[in-house]
């Protein structure tokens, strides 16, 4: 894919990762739409991410729990730019805790925001996909396999992600949408509240995740990494 001119949307595009890859596209040309949670913090990031190429980045709020709202995020960018080229499923969160300790209410979001949300956003873009023969990438985690105490929530939405983008890899790879996940470990983001120091010097960083976005982008037609696993190359020594 040549990249510069191509369209991609991107949820949960206001920090962290999904802004760490817009950043990388619009770098290399590409126009970006991004989604959050609300119109205050997409503005925030929309205008920064203009101040690298001006008209490159346009955004809106929705929630990746509402079927509606995706669809109405994909039909902004086809009403800008007349196509959408990659959608990137990024929007996620996590609650952490004993099963016993676990809420109905936190599991449920769990599921509906890193599985539900993705499915959602995938239906909702697959036939400007298919006629740009574009490319689903999917933000999973290490944690879609290699489970953990206290992670059962999270674990069971991103094994169920690595498992929903595999499978949809093969239902759409005849209509030349090629499909790929990019599981991270540990990454220096805002996730759950964070907030990225110095102490995170050791861990991929969001631009990391831009770059491996980018290059999945750049790859050959012939050729489909469709699972990318990623981790800290010196992790500290317990």
């Amino acid at each position: 894919m040549k990249l510069d001119g191509k369209t991609a949307l991107i949820t949960g595009g206001t920090k962290g990762i999904g802004y760490g890859i817009a950043e990388a596209m619009i770098k290399k040309g590409m126009k970006v739409a991004i989604t959050g949670r609300t119109q205050t913090t997409v503005d925030e990031a929309v205008n920064a991410l203009n101040e690298l190429k001006e008209g490159h980045c346009i955004g809106m709020a929705a929630d990746v729990r509402n079927f509606e709202e995706q669809q109405q995020a994909v039909d902004a960018v086809i009403d800008e730019w007349g196509t959408l080229d990659v959608l990137i499923a990024n929007a996620g969160l996590g609650h952490f805790a004993k099963i016993e300790d676990l809420t109905i209410d936190q599991w449920n979001e769990t599921i509906d925001v890193n599985l539900t949300g993705v499915f959602y956003s995938v239906k909702a873009s697959l036939e400007a996909l298919k006629k740009s023969k574009g490319y689903i990438i999917t933000i999973a985690s290490l944690a879609g396999t290699n489970f953990f105490a206290s992670g059962s929530a999270y674990n069971a939405s991103k094994f169920g992600l690595v498992g929903f983008t595999q499978a949809l890899m093969l239902d759409v790879r005849q209509e030349d949408i090629k499909v790929s996940t990019v599981m991270p470990g540990s990454v220096a983001t805002y996730f759950n509240d964070h907030v990225p120091n110095e102490k995170d010097a050791w861990k991929i960083q969001s631009e990391d995740i831009g770059q491996i976005v980018v290059d999945l982008l750049k790859m050959p037609a012939r050729t489909l990494p469709s699972k990318v696993e990623v981790r800290p190359s010196k992790p500290p020594q317990k």
